[in-house]
């Protein structure tokens, strides 16, 4: 496995840039940056041009909040300013923000995510050479002029990476995406039973498809350290699982009714009474405890190829580093 270095979720765009220079080096593979509390493509520009060698990946952007020129824009600047190290993640989110955050449209997300993604590879071709002729149902491209036309990429396009839980989205990333971003809440049972299965069949095998994993942990430097940690990562499982479009995560673990009752909760708000729901067993499925580089080795070595570590509290990155399955000691 590589293993990437996850910025924390809250980052400001100085914060990612420090963050990414610290990881590059202390010898990770690649770095990325997620979008909640700021725009994260000026991020990994702040990133790409602290660092040389670290790969840059969007985790996530959120797709629906933009249209295909927009993303196929950024992304080729920022390929172009780390000079080939740019990787482009993205995510559809879930209805209620696209509608009440961003105001943007939604419906049927996996064919629209379809669709997206292959009119930034139309507009990117068009970059290339030749016509932008690009008619869908839900995006049409048909200008393209010398004035707005970068011109080819010298270091080609960024590849593709998209987030995906369901059949649906990850038959999406199958026929379109050249690699998945797997979900932190995530088994292994569910990569190996209901996700790698599903690639494979659209895919016929893996070969040159990228499945990379943000997996949950749990750090400390001593018992009360973990203890927080402990409790911070069962709040984010409590969260995550009180989505509807998660519950077939946890159903597979046959807790169908634990995400009905956290969504339940979740519209008065009620964070400590779900946080109080997540038992022992629900922690140690959907999070790696005790030897954390030794036990993310044997749960999912064999299932993906990048791995980060989700940490939704904080953390001594020299703990996290030491506590990831293997990070080169030279650059």
């Amino acid at each position: 496995m590589l293993v990437d270095f996850a910025a924390d979720v809250a980052a400001t765009p100085m914060q990612v840039e420090a963050a990414a220079v610290a990881a590059e080096r202390d010898g990770y593979d690649g770095f990325g940056a997620a979008e909640t509390k700021h725009d994260v493509f000026p991020a990994l520009a702040l990133a790409a041009r602290a660092t040389s060698r670290i790969t840059l990946q969007s985790a996530i952007a959120v797709a629906f909040a933009r249209n295909p020129m927009s993303v196929a824009v950024l992304a080729n600047d920022l390929q172009l300013i780390s000079e080939g190290r740019f990787q482009l993640g993205l995510g559809s989110q879930v209805q209620a923000h696209i509608e009440r955050r961003f105001a943007m449209p939604w419906s049927r997300p996996a064919a629209r995510m379809e669709e997206f993604i292959g009119a930034i590879r139309a507009i990117w071709q068009a970059w290339g050479g030749g016509r932008l002729v690009f008619r869908g149902e839900f995006y049409r491209h048909t200008l393209m002029t010398d004035f707005f036309n970068p011109g080819p990429n010298p270091y080609g396009t960024p590849p593709i990476l998209l987030a995906a839980v369901g059949e649906h989205m990850t038959r999406t990333a199958a026929r379109v995406a050249d690699g998945l971003l797997v979900h932190p809440l995530t088994s292994a049972a569910y990569l190996d039973q209901r996700t790698l299965p599903v690639l494979r069949e659209v895919r016929g095998g893996l070969d040159g498809f990228t499945v990379s994993l943000s997996a949950m942990a749990v750090l400390g430097e001593d018992e009360a350290a973990r203890s927080r940690a402990e409790q911070a990562v069962k709040g984010q499982i409590a969260f995550y699982g009180s989505t509807p479009a998660y519950r077939q995560v946890l159903e597979l673990h046959g807790w169908g009714e634990l995400a009905d009752r956290l969504n339940t909760l979740s519209r008065r708000q009620a964070w400590d009474e779900m946080t109080a729901l997540i038992s022992d067993e629900v922690l140690d499925t959907f999070a790696v405890t005790g030897d954390v580089a030794a036990n993310l080795r044997a749960r999912f070595g064999a299932l993906v190829d990048r791995i980060s570590l989700y940490t939704p509290y904080d953390v001594d990155p020299a703990l996290k580093a030491s506590s990831s399955p293997r990070v080169a000691t030279e650059p």
